[in-house]
């Protein structure tokens, strides 16, 4: 998106920017002439679809040949135009990897819909170049600034003027002159402003994807721990021999490490090439995911930034270093007399449950306290779920020893001695449960925490499209893109809609990007039908008294994420720029809505049309007299909208099913990391019990000699399996509640400023469990079978490994 937007831009310095309805073409020229800035171009900016690119939003840009060489040099920096034809005022060119896709070439018919319209334009020429010289054209079309202007119904008027101004410390001067004579609603601004607005728009989203990646890095952690874990175990009698022979603690702990540098370089290296082959999986679901809620993202190939692969290997290799440093110490610190005893080890982890408890609360305390910090940052938010989740986690062992010695007399009443055993065996191997138990609590409580705030995301979105579809059909026309708004309605259309014997009543919408702060912020136009007020639930203001002022022309209602971003509440005063210069209007309502993050301003569609003078209809809701069939009566209204411009009309039911759909494809992404999850519940099982069987290798070959077969150790290692499994699930979910109110009521709330309600219903708690417990048992069974077929002479010999 940003080389697309500069290779557009070109050597723009700045940009003149119309207001909601753009600039009239006189701008260009008074700027020109008059005041003399030679070096300009006006530009026309829409989107389109082609019939031999499915699904892909081509970029147009209109642009005066004559005037657009000042700012946007095309023969420069490998760049060339190729053989072309001569194609007239209704003529395109594009890159020539776009027309190798489309399969023309200079000379052919290029056809396209615009605004649901069906048009045909000649490719004149191509745009030559390497491919890396190439990768900002790779969706875009650039047409005559006229014939831009009749596609997209804007005759009279672009959207900006592109300028080239000195760099001799004039620019303040130039730009001074260049607001005299503007309209009251445009502005001037540097070139790269509308980059930079629109990169933050999908500041939240990013942080959020950042959030994730990072949880996500936080579980390979674990998975690392037990594994270097279970590496140490394995050589303890290694480790014990070289301590007697005089090897010090300090290179036994820097030999440790120095396998997990290399162990860390090369899960690196590979954790690169696996991140790179995931995000080539990826970058479709993400891209359609940002068309459909921001702006319109043409992306179909991966980027592959050194310095994002470098800091991934940097995250990887020093992740791996620190989830090396217990085992390390560990490894460490044991006297070499003691080095084979078990309950050397175990004695020492004892005695620090109360320390790692007491820092768990230390760590949950901090986190509310950052909780308390009076901020906006979602970061901020990010961090104290951080705190809290780790402190949470690390009451684990004092949770697990609480827990199972409550579960011991059941599991004893249920499974015999053999129930005894693995509850027993749970909490005396606490250096090894411990951790796999932690490292599965963090795990499914993501999912626990995810779970939950889908649902109530999913749940409150569920309520809202319930109450704001009041109407029975809805019709707009296509945009050309995924998101945002649409075309304008071909001439009468409305009113022979209005006609219909079966329709009651319209509630029209005019749709614009209207200039506020620093921002262009979503303004709705709405004619709305008496049926359509119900449609409104207000976070702020009385409903009643709300609809009175808006009706009138002097109150506008906004959404409830404009109010948080802004800081507004009822009866604050709003200026908005129009045509006429600012008007001022006071906040009559503050209502949900969950459509735009960016926030609305709705204004009566008589006050607008005063202002400025458009009378424009981007999309319908149309009510039916009671009894009609809105099937019936969608067909029959089709017929009356045929004609070369295409209105696509859909139920009530059908247009809610979309909308979930939308809500669905966003949140796939995180699907990713519930899988991530069962493996490091999986994973993390396995590294500790394949630990145990190494450690308890003697205990097994006697209990093997007294008498227990086979199918008894099994059972006791399913049964400590299935045991540890429940008890991560137990407490993941206090954990997964927490992470999720934070994520609803802080993070949701400071990334988009949405209200959400908290929905624990469902199977969400209840799979929570089951996922811990099949994740453990699963992971149990290859430690059990191997412990199950460990012969006795074997393990009191100690050559099990």
């Amino acid at each position: 998106f940003r080389v697309s937007a500069e290779t557009v831009a070109g050597r723009t310095t700045h940009q003149i920017v119309g207001g909601a309805l753009g600039l009239p073409d006189d701008v260009f020229r008074v700027v020109r002439l008059e005041v003399g800035v030679r070096e300009s171009a006006p530009v026309v900016e829409g989107y389109a679809l082609s019939p031999r690119l499915s699904g892909v939003a081509l970029h147009i840009v209109g642009i005066d040949p004559f005037s657009d060489g000042a700012v946007r040099p095309w023969f420069g920096g490998g760049v060339q135009m190729g053989p072309g034809v001569g194609g007239g005022f209704r003529s395109v060119t594009m890159a020539a990897s776009l027309a190798e896709r489309m399969g023309v070439e200079p000379g052919d018919s290029v056809p396209l819909v615009v605004e649901g319209r069906e048009v045909a334009v000649l490719l004149s020429t191509t745009i030559q170049g390497e491919e890396e010289d190439l990768v900002g054209l790779r969706n875009l079309l650039f047409m005559d600034l006229s014939l831009t202007q009749e596609l997209f119904g804007r005759v009279g008027s672009i959207d900006r003027i592109d300028l080239r101004l000195p760099e001799d410390g004039s620019e303040e001067e130039i730009v001074s002159a260049i607001e005299a004579v503007i309209p009251r609603d445009a502005r001037v601004q540097t070139a790269g402003t509308r980059t930079a607005l629109l990169t933050d728009m999908i500041g939240a989203f990013d942080l959020n994807l950042r959030a994730l990646s990072l949880l996500a890095l936080v579980f390979g952690m674990f998975l690392i721990y037990n594994a270097q874990t279970f590496s140490v175990v394995q050589r303890r009698e290694l480790l014990g021999s070289l301590r007697s022979l005089g090897v010090t603690r300090r290179e036994v702990l820097l030999g440790v490490l120095r396998e997990s540098v290399w162990i860390g370089l090369a899960g690196a290296a590979l954790g690169v090439g696996l991140g790179i082959v995931l995000g080539r999986g990826l970058v479709h679901l993400v891209t359609r995911t940002i068309s459909s809620l921001y702006f319109t993202v043409a992306v179909d190939s991966l980027s592959l930034p050194p310095l994002v692969l470098l800091k991934g290997a940097i995250f990887g290799l020093v992740a791996t270093v620190l989830a090396s440093l217990l085992p390390a110490t560990e490894a460490a610190s044991v006297p070499p007399r003691v080095a084979q005893t078990r309950s050397y080890l175990e004695r020492g982890v004892r005695d620090k449950v109360a320390r790692v408890g007491w820092l768990g609360v230390m760590l949950i305390v901090a986190g509310g306290a950052v909780l308390a910090i009076p901020t906006r940052s979602p970061f901020m938010g990010f961090v104290a779920l951080s705190l809290l989740v780790f402190g949470m986690a690390s009451l684990t062992p004092i949770g697990t020893i609480w827990l199972v010695s409550l579960l011991r007399p059941a599991m004893t009443g249920v499974f015999g001695v053999m129930g005894s055993m693995a509850a027993r065996g749970v909490v005396t191997s606490l250096s090894r449960t411990a951790p796999a138990i932690a490292a599965l609590v963090v795990a499914v409580s993501v999912t626990v925490g995810l779970g939950v705030m889908i649902q109530s995301f999913r749940g409150t979105l569920v309520q809202w499209l319930d109450t704001t579809l009041q109407a029975d059909i809805y019709a707009a026309v296509p945009a050309g893109r995924e998101a945002r708004i649409g075309g304008v309605f071909p001439g009468d259309v409305a009113e022979r809609f209005r006609e219909h014997p079966s329709v009651e009543g319209l509630s029209t919408y005019r749709m614009l990007q209207v200039p506020y702060g620093d921002r262009l912020v979503r303004t709705l136009a709405v004619d709305l039908h008496a049926r359509g007020e119900p449609s409104f639930s207000f976070a702020e203001g009385d409903g009643q008294r709300a609809f009175s002022l808006f009706r009138s022309g002097d109150g506008v209602l906004v959404s409830e994420p404009f109010a948080f971003r802004y800081e507004v509440t009822v009866g604050d005063v709003l200026s908005v720029p129009t045509p006429q210069g600012p008007a001022e209007f006071s906040v009559a309502g503050v209502y949900y809505d969950y459509g735009d993050e960016g926030g609305t301003i709705m204004m009566a569609r008589t006050r607008y049309e005063t202002l400025f003078a458009d009378g424009a209809i981007n999309s319908l809701g149309v009510f039916l007299k009671a009894g009609e069939d809105p099937l019936e009566t969608l067909a029959e209204l089709e017929e009356l909208s045929a004609g070369p411009q295409a209105v696509q009309l859909q139920t009530n039911g059908l247009l809610r099913q979309r909308a979930l759909g939308v809500f669905d494809q966003t949140f796939q992404i995180t699907a990713v990391l519930r899988f991530l999850a069962f493996v490091v519940a999986f994973v993390g099982i396995l590294s500790a019990l394949m630990a145990l069987q190494l450690e308890r290798a003697r205990e097994l070959g006697v209990l093997r000699a007294t008498g227990m077969t086979p199918g008894q150790v099994r059972g006791v290692v399913l049964t400590q399996t299935g045991l540890m499994g429940f008890v991560s699930g137990i407490m993941s979910l206090p954990v997964g509640l927490v992470l999720a109110l934070v994520m609803v009521l802080v993070v949701n709330r400071r990334s988009f400023g949405w209200t959400l309600q908290m929905d624990l219903g469902g199977s969400v708690l209840p799979a929570a469990i089951l996922l811990a417990v099949v994740g453990a048992l699963i992971a149990g069974v290859l430690p059990a079978w191997r412990m199950g077929r460990t012969k006795p002479s074997e393990a009191l010999r100690g050559e099990v490994n």
